[in-house]
């Protein structure tokens, strides 16, 4: 044995491990982050009605923040639909939402109370614009459901702000030309379906889970919104500007539609909250939220458009302050 290196008794050198195991946990305790600890508490998140994707989704993400966030609790709140949505968040009743682009600026331009604290998290998928008739039905454009029985959506959804417009741009007066109806994505398809209205819209992601049974059925189609109606829309007023012609993927409803793509109308979907909402919990829930995208899309498929580079995009809204903290973080 070399005098330069003594025997070390096997107790001794044990007693050495695990100093130098202890001096290596401080100085990695010094050189590495341990991580912060997140955020606790009790949300409110204001959803859509129970067959929609706002609710699908609403879900999905109170799985994904429990991931992320064990000591959050998210309570999720059904509602009519994107100016509820809106309503609800401006004046406190809500933390989180979803909605429609147009809604929020309707809602903004109204000075409805709370308008100046409403503030962006994400964008995140597109809404599509969906006039359902019964497959015998002789309705082939809007201008068809002159004297008809039309479902234009719950009284605060954002289907029926849209519905409304549309009608309005093929020249009908939605409360004197037709017989309108206050049926939802939750009741519209079983009410075309027993034959009690002739037509519903629909705004909402693709595919609508309540509009996926009926489909298989093959028991329905859909009327084109043309384009030429989009131009009209805008006439109305700087709220409809968030309107653009598009067209229905023939892979949104392959039993219906049959190859064939359908000429409509899309409207961004904003995730969204308060000035006053905590940053830092606003940060956490927006990383929850693009991270989780393959996570939700997989069950929602609009989810999967949930894309970093364009979720910045919160027009007519800005970013929270917490939102902004994240996309910064994440700037390449």
């Amino acid at each position: 044995m070399s005098k330069l290196f003594p025997r070390i008794g096997s107790r001794r050198a044990l007693q050495g491990a695990a100093a130098g195991a202890v001096a290596l946990g401080l100085l990695l305790w010094w050189l590495l982050p341990l991580g912060e600890k997140p955020p606790s508490g009790t949300i409110v998140f204001s959803t859509g009605t129970s067959k929609g994707v706002y609710q699908e989704y609403g879900e999905r993400l109170r799985s994904e923040l429990a991931k992320d966030m064990p000591g959050l609790k998210v309570k999720l709140l059904h509602s009519a639909g994107s100016q509820e949505n809106v309503q609800r968040v401006a004046t406190g009743k809500a933390d989180f939402t979803i909605a429609a682009a147009d809604a929020v600026q309707t809602y903004e331009v109204a000075h409805g109370r709370g308008a100046g604290q409403l503030r962006g998290v994400a964008r995140l998928y597109d809404d599509y614009v969906h006039l359902i008739v019964r497959s015998d039905s002789g309705i082939r454009s809007v201008r068809d459901l002159r004297h008809k029985r039309v479902a234009t959506g719950l009284p605060d959804s954002g289907v029926k702000l849209i519905a409304d417009r549309v009608l309005r741009a093929a020249g009908i007066d939605p409360l004197k030309d037709i017989t309108p109806a206050a049926d939802g994505i939750d009741i519209g398809p079983d009410q075309l379906e027993q034959g009690r209205i002739d037509a519903f819209f629909w705004s909402g992601g693709l595919p609508t889970r309540g509009l996926v049974s009926l489909a298989r059925k093959g028991a329905f189609r859909f009327v084109p919104i043309e384009a030429d109606l989009v131009a009209k829309l805008h006439a109305q007023g700087e709220e409809t500007r968030y309107y653009r012609a598009t067209n229905m993927p023939e892979s949104a409803y392959p039993g219906v539609q049959q190859g064939e793509e359908v000429p409509t109308i899309a409207v961004s979907n904003l995730l969204m909250t308060r000035a006053d909402m905590d940053p830092r919990l606003t940060e956490w829930v927006t990383r929850t939220v693009i991270k989780s995208r393959d996570g939700i899309g997989a069950h929602v498929h609009s989810a999967q458009l949930v894309d970093l580079r364009t979720a910045i995009y919160t027009d007519p809204i800005p970013l929270q302050e917490g939102a902004r903290r994240y996309y910064r973080s994440v700037k390449p």
